[in-house]
């Protein structure tokens, strides 16, 4: 066990987290294929690393991650799940009409193993009951810790957002997830999401416990700094995701690297390889500040890292437990900025 892993509170909602969790994003799929076996060597690594916070969804893998999450958690005391809802899983029938879908989220790439079902939509009081019914199935577990609303915002639905939006207000999907709490049937909910705009206005119509966001408070975008502030005052704890930036802040320098989960601009390129000579003349990998970096900001509970190998759970706790002088922050802040963009 690697005990260098912090344990923090989970805002208001009594549970305690390693501040290092596992995202379960790759075992899905993402990007590249995962094997069965290689998927549950990672789970079980990460356990025994001492990691015991883990993130799925039912997207992931169409329903893949969660059922080998089950598998893994199923056996184990001691650790805190978060899963999803406002996507439901359905067979694929002929002539079937899920709706519209929406445009193409450009931070959903597909996967590339994942299981045979559709998705729909669905952020009302009945689909978000279906969803976390749907999650205990297929994990295979009755307790689920922390529910979060997946994706809802405009980047994700386009023109369908005000549709989707008004299901989870006034189509009772906030309601349903009061009534889970207040039940005990879970310990707390928020959003979990690539976009800060969505948990500002969530906050203003829900007493929200914890939300997850992806990529929007990383060592080069820092858009959610007057967010972060927000949450505090309200005492809604966050988890952090794509610390990485889908990769590019993990990648050696002059590979092929992806930003926002597509090929990376010219200019995103030149700004990295500005703060990797930064860290370089202080001795730092570039991915050890990436991942240290959220995890000095108070409001953080938990960083989640999307791993799909040993090597790479290895490569990222070593990250995670390297020195960083303090001298380094202020001199990628002056290249950056410190406050939102």
């Amino acid at each position: 066990m690697d005990r260098t892993l912090g344990i923090r509170p989970l805002g208001r909602t009594g549970l305690q987290v390693t501040e290092i969790g596992l995202g379960t994003v790759p075992l899905g799929g993402l990007f590249a294929p995962v094997s069965e076996p290689a998927a549950r060597e990672v789970l079980n690594a990460a356990w025994a690393a001492g990691i015991r916070y883990v993130d799925t969804a039912p997207m992931y893998g169409i329903g893949r991650s969660e059922r080998l999450t089950g598998d893994l958690l199923r056996e184990k005391a001691g650790g805190v799940l978060s899963t999803k809802v406002g996507r439901l899983l359905v067979a694929p029938r002929a002539g079937l009409d899920l709706a519209p879908p929406p445009p193409r989220n450009p931070l959903d790439p597909g996967w590339h193993n994942g299981l045979n079902f559709q998705e729909k939509f669905d952020y009302s009081h009945d689909g978000v009951m279906r969803s976390f019914e749907d999650s205990r199935q297929r994990l295979g577990m009755t307790a689920i810790d922390i529910l979060l609303i997946h994706d809802i915002g405009r980047l994700t639905h386009g023109p369908l957002h005000d549709h989707h939006w008004a299901a989870l207000t006034k189509g009772g999907g906030f309601r349903a997830l009061e009534e889970l709490r207040a039940n005990g049937d879970i310990r707390g909910f928020g959003l979990g999401v690539n976009e800060t705009q969505a948990i500002h206005d969530a906050m203003d119509e829900a007493d929200l416990d914890v939300c997850l966001l992806a990529g929007r408070y990383s060592l080069i975008d820092r858009q959610a700094t007057s967010l972060m502030e927000k949450m505090q005052r309200h005492g809604v704890a966050l988890v952090l995701g794509g610390v990485f930036n889908s990769g590019i802040l993990a990648a050696p320098k002059g590979a092929k690297a992806t930003f926002d989960y597509a090929v990376a601009p010219p200019a995103i390129v030149a700004l990295v390889d500005q703060v990797r000579r930064i860290c370089d003349a202080h001795d730092v990998p570039l991915g050890a500040a990436a991942l240290q970096f959220g995890l000095r900001h108070p409001a953080v509970s938990s960083v989640v890292l999307g791993l799909r190998s040993l090597a790479e759970l290895d490569q990222n706790l070593g990250w995670h437990r390297h020195p960083i002088p303090d001298a380094l922050w202020p001199e990628i802040d002056a290249v950056i900025g410190s406050g939102e963009s």
